[in-house]
């Protein structure tokens, strides 16, 4: 999503015109989630995806047609039916909705606003923001499908859905979703429907240990886009030419190390020194940061002893629970490399909500789509022993 707003931002300080389409809501299987952006210009190139296909390709094809009659913004559903699926090999039987959104003569798709200028700010280090987006509207109401909501971190605001309480209502969603840059569909209950979408920083990923697993870990997190950061109270082991990909190395004692480090609810930090004293130290400064994950490196044994002298630090049993120990998602483990996918599976699984299941078909679908294809193949051996007619 950040290409696409900084490639806005060319757009519009050059004078082009553009649409945005946007992701809204998805039902079903789909090959893209909310959130989801193309940017499309006025000489038919593009930035994002919408997952491609006929989806994306008639989309771009409405985008393209809308610039030219100039009207209004407006939300499209498209039904991924299996006459798609064979054509494109989607998955079908899902709906996506989408906004597509024009700009024109160098305004912006939020009115009067720099809406767009204040989430590159939140994606390069500044305070997060939220855009709130008004998708459908009660019948009689005379509000615009379009409409937008800034809320900011201080739960001020720029711009408005059209109704003081669908504003109300949204700074209290977008003051969820803010900590980590999610997104959320509303229903209100006048029948207005808003789409709300967070942005901040990138996740920041904490190593307080540069040992083999660590070093796993940071090869990983920087695929996914994290900000790395290492501790270690050895140079040899938290410096440069060790982790390359981290924005910075501290050599520090673990007491103290995370309060040199832009540590906020959207950061994650893996405890994994040399020893149950420096874990046990590491892990107790790791619970004081606004951090919104905090996972220890070890086995149950090592995590119950740790457990108790955070206990006996006076740290309660809500804080003490929310320590995600041992760390990572049950794939058996061995190696380095092994165990750091494991632990940044999980840390995902946390960011998106997931909840580190199997996504394998369970046997109900199986035997359906065993009756389906095996219909077929009757149907087909039946067509191929029909005698062909005498002319």
């Amino acid at each position: 999503m950040e290409q696409v707003f900084r490639a806005v931002a060319e757009e519009i300080a050059s004078g082009n015109e553009l649409v945005v389409a946007t992701v809204v809501r998805t039902s079903g299987s789909t090959p893209q989630k909310p959130g989801a952006k193309l940017l499309v210009r006025a000489d038919g190139s593009g930035v994002g995806t919408l997952g491609g296909g006929c989806v994306e390709g008639d989309i771009w094809f409405a985008a393209s047609q809308l610039l030219k009659s100039g009207g209004p913004a407006e939300m499209r559903d498209y039904e991924l039916n299996e006459d798609l699926a064979a054509q494109d090999g989607l998955v079908c039987g899902g709906t996506m909705y989408f906004l597509i959104d024009p700009i024109r003569g160098g305004s912006e798709p939020t009115g009067d606003h720099d809406f767009n200028d204040e989430v590159i700010a939140a994606y390069d280090g500044g305070a997060p923001v939220a855009v709130a987006t008004l998708m459908k509207v009660p019948e009689g109401s005379g509000h615009s499908v379009g409409s937008r909501l800034l809320v900011r971190e201080n739960s001020s605001t720029a711009g408005s859905l059209g109704d003081e309480k669908l504003d109300a209502r949204a700074v209290v969603e977008a003051r969820k979703l803010m900590a980590m840059g999610k997104n959320d569909y509303i229903v209100a209950a006048s029948g207005a429907e808003f789409f709300i979408e967070a942005y901040t920083t990138p996740p920041t990923l904490v190593l307080a240990g540069g040992g083999h697993v660590s070093k796993a870990i940071s090869r990983i997190a920087e695929t996914l886009g994290f900000r790395i950061f290492i501790i270690d109270d050895r140079e040899e082991f938290s410096n440069p030419d060790r982790f390359p990909e981290a924005e910075q190395t501290v050599v520090s004692d673990y007491g103290s190390a995370f309060e040199k480090l832009p540590i906020g609810t959207n950061s994650f930090i893996v405890i994994a020194t040399r020893g149950h004293r420096f874990d046990a130290s590491a892990t107790a400064a790791a619970m004081r940061t606004p951090a919104s994950y905090v996972g220890l490196l070890g086995s149950r044994r090592k995590t119950i002893l740790i457990f108790e002298e955070l206990f006996a630090q006076g740290f309660t049993m809500e804080q003490v629970q929310s320590v995600r120990s041992p760390i990572g998602l049950g794939i058996s483990a061995r190696t380095p490399e092994e165990i750091a996918l494991s632990i940044m599976a999980e840390i995902v699984a946390f960011r998106l909500g997931g909840d580190g299941g199997t996504l394998k078909l369970d046997d109900r679908l199986v035997q359906k789509a065993a009756k389906k294809g095996r219909a077929r193949l009757a149907a087909a051996e039946a067509v191929e022993s029909t005698p062909a007619s005498a002319d």
